[in-house]
């Protein structure tokens, strides 16, 4: 017969963070531990009132596809197995040390929304924007200013990730190419008034080197009455024969095709520009332009300066050159790599140490998983493996006895209740989604969606249960 292991009877973990790493981490935790003949209660915390995380606020909403990947979400935590807490901030609401005395273990997976920072003089100037901050905006999230300056006719995009050409194409793109998705009403009426022209993405290196997607890169030329324009100068030699992958060689394929495509004369312009390295934002009380130096590749996939120079008039720059993990408060952060220091997810103490032997001592119960583990990298299969090695640290941690039981019983919603939190539940987020889904229904451009944006809006509805007269 077997003996279900004691450490793993009755385990009760909370995990920080409902987007992807987080939802993946409980599903896979909740799957393994049943697997293993025990029982696990699952607690997911999340600041804001709806889950999904980047998934429902850093995916542009032009982006079906992308976004298919809320069903899949949406039935691991309808099975009822993890309980979704949203609209807590920890940190604010309850400390993460409260949290540690009432879980066997915690898991954070707070993932990142902040902007790398790019360490250039002018960076600063207004009119110089963040590409994270301008994602949050144009996704309705509640937690940004409900206007954004769209003024300047020509705008610099500084990056060559995806995130980059969801920017670019955002700004390019026609308001009423956009009229059948789930954006915001306020964000569509932003962007109806934008004087946009002219759209510039800079990246570092050649095309050889770029961090896109196929499938982000053929939808950028797609958009309709918009040119996409790219300078022979800028492509270089890069030739698809010689692309490090077929996914590398479908997209050289693609932009070689654009050199020699007509221009229609669209009121818009998209330009893609190589071997440009941003060196200065250029204004005295704003965004004028920006001034690079031309880069050479040297052969080994980097770039060397080669001492030209030249400006760029803009009178908009976004950094798309990354994102920074969030840190939560209690928990150690390393403030250079922008993750919560670990060895496999087992967090350390030490920000500095690469294993536990270089000094990192694991702390008791304490996990990270996603890009707060490993950094602002890859997709989502590497958050489900990064899940998968982090939550199997935890069972064995359990397995091994070396967890310890809470400290204090009881149900952590009701020392929420005692501060008044206003916490939100998976079926307030039903009655929310069902509210968002009807406005869309009867919008007078009938959409799968229209988001409620107002935090104390999205908490109202999903704390009534019920749907509200719109």
């Amino acid at each position: 017969m077997t003996h279900t292991p004691s450490s793993l009877a009755n385990l009760r973990v909370a995990i920080i963070g409902a987007g992807p790493a987080g939802i993946y981490a409980g599903n896979i935790l909740s799957g393994s531990v049943a697997e293993a003949g025990g029982s696990v209660a699952i607690d997911l915390f999340e600041s804001l009132p709806a889950p999904y995380g980047l998934i429902r606020y850093g995916v542009a909403p032009d982006h079906p596809r992308i976004k298919g990947i809320v069903t899949s979400l949406h039935e691991m935590l309808d099975a009822g197995s993890i309980r979704f807490i949203g609209n807590v901030e920890v940190g604010r609401d309850i400390a993460l040390d409260e949290l540690r005395e009432r879980y066997d273990a915690v898991i954070i997976a707070t993932g990142a929304i902040r902007d790398a920072v790019l360490d250039i003089p002018g960076i600063d100037l207004p009119g110089s924007y963040g590409a994270a901050d301008f994602v949050a905006w144009f996704d309705g999230h509640p937690d940004v200013p409900r206007e954004w300056p769209l003024d300047a006719p020509e705008v610099a995009v500084i990056g060559n990730g995806n995130v980059a050409l969801d920017v670019a194409r955002m700004l390019a793109k026609h308001p009423e190419d956009l009229r059948s998705t789930e954006i915001a009403d306020n964000v569509l009426g932003g962007l109806e008034a934008s004087n946009v022209t002219d759209v510039h993405v800079f990246g570092r290196r050649g095309p050889a080197d770029i961090k896109f997607t196929p499938i982000e890169l053929r939808e950028l030329g797609e958009v309709p009455n918009v040119d996409i324009i790219v300078h022979d100068e800028d492509f270089g030699d890069a030739d698809p024969a010689d692309a490090k992958n077929n996914q590398l060689k479908v997209m050289l394929r693609v932009m070689n095709s654009w050199r020699t495509r007509e221009r229609t004369g669209a009121s818009r312009r998209l330009h893609l520009h190589f071997y440009h390295s941003p060196v200065e934002v250029i204004g005295a009380d704003r965004v004028e332009g920006v001034r690079f130096e031309r880069t050479a590749p040297t052969g080994d996939g980097s770039v060397i300066g080669t001492g030209e120079y030249r400006e760029i008039a803009v009178q908009q720059v976004y950094r798309a050159v990354g994102y920074f993990g969030t840190p939560v408060l209690g928990a150690p952060f390393d403030e250079v790599r922008g993750v919560v220091p670990n060895v496999e997810g087992r967090v350390t103490d030490t920000a500095s140490a690469a294993t536990a032997e270089d000094g990192g001592t694991a702390l008791q119960g304490l996990y990270a998983t996603g890009w707060i583990k490993r950094g602002p990298v890859g997709l989502i299969g590497h958050t489900k493996s990064d899940a998968m090695e982090t939550i199997a640290h935890l069972v064995s941690d359990a397995q091994s006895g070396l967890l310890a039981a809470p400290a204090v019983a009881g149900d952590v919603l009701d020392l929420l209740g005692e501060r008044d939190v206003a916490y939100t539940t998976w079926d307030g987020w039903r009655a929310l989604d069902a509210h968002e889904r009807e406005l869309g229904a009867t919008h007078r451009h009938t959409r799968e969606r229209v988001k409620v944006v107002p935090r104390d809006e999205q908490v109202a509805i999903s704390r009534s249960g019920a749907l509200i007269e719109s």
